[in-house]
């Protein structure tokens, strides 16, 4: 099973709080992304080329399908930005901006490193 699948199928408990352990930081490589599924909800962990974090929705809605943690990782005008795999529109990691089309947003999710451990913000509103 790959390090992404592995990511996935992570599932955490609702008792777990409001953060949610997803994996260790080596486990996303520079400039790649992985998937965790998070109490039903599926978010994007996106590393940098110099090591930032980011969370946001996985599913991209100009395809409807849950692919953007397989997208291409890079920078705009110096805005971190990740481009869908399927039609190539980029969003913001930072505010979840689409950068072609400012009207469409994905959801952006708080994360945090601390003791080489990976833990994202899933507020209750979002798993409702």
């Amino acid at each position: 099973m790959t390090m992404q699948a592995q990511v996935a199928a992570h599932r955490v408990s609702p008792s777990a709080g409001d953060w949610h352990d997803v994996c260790a930081v080596d486990d996303v490589l520079p400039a790649t992304g992985a998937a965790a599924l998070i109490d039903g909800e599926q978010v994007a962990i996106v590393r940098t080329r110099d090591g930032r974090f980011f969370g946001l929705s996985n599913f991209d809605p100009f395809s409807q399908a849950f692919v953007i943690a397989r997208g291409i990782v890079g920078d705009r005008a110096g805005v971190p930005k990740i481009a869908s795999p399927i039609y190539k529109q980029s969003f913001s990691l930072e505010t979840g901006e689409c950068l072609d089309d400012p009207s469409v947003r994905l959801d952006v999710f708080p994360v945090r490193v601390g003791g080489g451990r990976v833990e994202v913000h899933v507020p209750a509103k979002a798993r409702e």
